[in-house]
């Protein structure tokens, strides 16, 4: 895919995801692999819904910032997932219902319960981490600390984190965490009957899901 083209792409999967409230204001960010190794990246301090493909921050493969404007202030946590994992794009949002179910839960794994198999086949297990400040660069530290075992954790009192093989996927998968937790919270304390340990291990050997500890 070209630049050009991906370019496009992410101010589309961005401004969509925008319009329906899955982030606000100038909060969130997204990165996706170029085609000769570089990085595209939303500027810091940017609107998801107002992303224009021309000014995108640009990197070569080496990691220098060589074109656009300055990047996310959160590119340690898009690098921990690209130098970890054969990540494709990572998309990082300000997500209401998971934002609110890391309130309630101790960090640690399994921030979201098996409840549909979309869940389960899109995300594996998520990794609830600690709260650090915006742009600290110890949440990439926190990252690198899976050990590439995990393509989506959520940072406590502050947003979901999730790598993909493309932009297309990272935004799909990401938007199924939130779909997760909002079930989670709808029906906390209700006794929902979730997926089996049973159905759990024929969907992560079906479906190749990455479920270790």
């Amino acid at each position: 895919m070209t630049d050009t083209v991906l370019r496009e792409q992410i101010c589309m999967l961005a401004k969509s995801i925008f319009d329906r409230g899955l982030t606000h204001g100038s909060t969130g960010n997204i990165s996706a692999r170029t085609e000769d190794g570089g990085l595209l990246v939303s500027p810091t301090g940017t609107s998801f819904g107002r992303l224009d493909p021309g000014r995108l921050a640009r990197f070569d493969a080496q990691g220098n910032h060589v074109g656009g404007d300055k990047p996310t202030k959160e590119m340690p946590l898009h690098s921990a997932f690209y130098d970890t994992r054969s990540a494709g794009a990572v998309v990082h949002l300000h997500s209401c219902h998971s934002v609110a179910l890391s309130l309630l839960t101790e960090p640690g794994d399994d921030f979201l319960p098996p409840l549909t198999p979309y869940g389960v086949m899109q995300l594996g297990r998520v990794t609830l981490l600690p709260y650090f400040m915006p742009g600290d660069p110890a949440m990439g530290q926190a990252v690198r600390g899976l050990a590439g075992k995990r393509s989506a954790v959520m940072l406590a009192n502050h947003g979901p984190v999730v790598a993909g093989k493309d932009v297309v996927a990272a935004c799909n998968a990401i938007e199924e965490l939130e779909a997760t937790a909002q079930l989670t919270l709808m029906t906390r304390g209700m006794s929902p009957r979730g997926l089996t340990s049973g159905e759990v291990t024929s969907l992560v050997t079906k479906f190749d899901v990455e479920w270790d500890d």
